[in-house]
């Protein structure tokens, strides 16, 4: 028997053809990144942390002294966009800070948020540059703030400041608070090419002494200048810090790798520093791990080409990698920032 093809039946099998899904060719999305820096505006100093399902970034408000007066802070769900939160702290709230509040660094406790900060840019008389006729170099240092959540509104803990005496010629300053395994939370701070570490006592009010009677004891390690931050990967203690000047494009940050909070520290290598075709004078970071990963950030301020002042500082963000012994490869700095990377996915 033969098949009768008819018009009627060709026009159907080509009705058919035209019905039947097409493979299509799908273009894959390219990544959201932050860009850098991440949010607009004069900002240095930053310290990165996480809270809850949130990125937070609590930077400096980068001007002259006499207008660095109140800090902002910035959070994100993923890295890429950050929402602003205006004026958490200020002189209205930190009656003793005179000038010049800056480098603050943020933690949680019991519920709580505490903000320390540095204020006055306190000097001494043994200091080279110290004017004994303004008594603004008499008083100042850190201090510590609290609020219910971390965009504060925060307000002072203790109504004068929590560390304004000199130990071990320590300028107090750059303070950084770290939460250890055990519980106990530490303080490193330091000018002037030295850095101490104290204990913080329960309720942030002041500083438990060492076993000899101390309350700080110098941890300095070789270059260092300012800017210290400590974190652990896989059992190992980094302690990260900057050298050079922070004016200028000398600026750099360097490290080192312990076993213990204490040290000893030994200088390793420096991984982030000028880039002539990105941004000069990088430091002063921070560096923020996204929990349950080893996904790990450095965020820290770089200066724009060409820059304009002092202060033309802004905030950047950028991936840090590890070698397989565990010491860290050398960043690079980019316009294009990092993609997307939410807490909670």
């Amino acid at each position: 028997m033969k098949t009768r093809i008819t018009l009627y039946t060709l026009a159907s099998c080509l009705a058919f053809a035209c019905a039947a899904p097409k493979e299509t060719k799908v273009e894959e999305e390219a990544p959201k990144l932050s860009g850098n820096p991440i949010f607009e505006g004069w900002y240095a100093d930053p310290e990165g942390i996480v809270f809850g399902d949130e990125y937070w970034v609590y930077p400096t408000f980068s001007a002259g002294y006499t207008d660095q007066l109140h800090f902002d802070a910035f959070s994100s769900k993923d890295l890429v966009t950050w929402e602003k939160h205006a004026n958490i702290l200020d002189t209205a709230a930190i009656k003793w800070a005179r000038q010049a509040m800056w480098a603050p660094a943020a933690i949680e406790k019991d519920g709580k948020y505490y903000l320390f900060f540095s204020a006055n840019d306190i000097q001494r008389p043994s200091r080279q540059g110290w004017d004994p006729n303004n008594d603004i170099n008499h008083f100042g240092g850190l201090g510590v703030a609290v609020a219910d959540s971390p965009g504060g509104p925060f307000k002072d803990h203790l109504g004068k400041p929590l560390l304004s005496e000199f130990y071990n010629d320590a300028q107090p300053i750059d303070q950084f608070v770290f939460k250890d395994t055990d519980g106990t939370y530490y303080m490193l701070y330091g000018g002037w090419s030295h850095c101490n570490i104290g204990k913080l006592n329960a309720d942030f009010t002041g500083f438990e002494p060492w076993e000899d009677g101390e309350l700080f004891h110098e941890i300095t390690p070789e270059g260092y200048v300012e800017g210290p931050f400590v974190f652990i990967r896989e059992g190992k203690y980094y302690f990260m810090w900057s050298e050079g000047g922070w004016t200028n494009t000398s600026y750099k940050v360097a490290y080192a790798m312990a076993d213990t909070i204490t040290g000893p520290w030994d200088r390793i290598d420096t991984i982030l520093e000028s880039d002539t075709t990105v941004a000069m004078g990088a430091g002063h970071n921070s560096v923020i791990q996204k929990p349950g990963s080893d996904d790990w950030y450095m965020v820290y301020h770089r200066r724009p080409i060409p820059n304009e002042g002092r202060d033309h500082r802004v905030t950047a963000i950028d991936v840090m990698e590890f070698n397989e012994d565990g010491t860290i490869k050398p960043i690079k700095m980019t316009f294009e920032g990092v993609e997307a990377n939410p807490i909670l996915e």
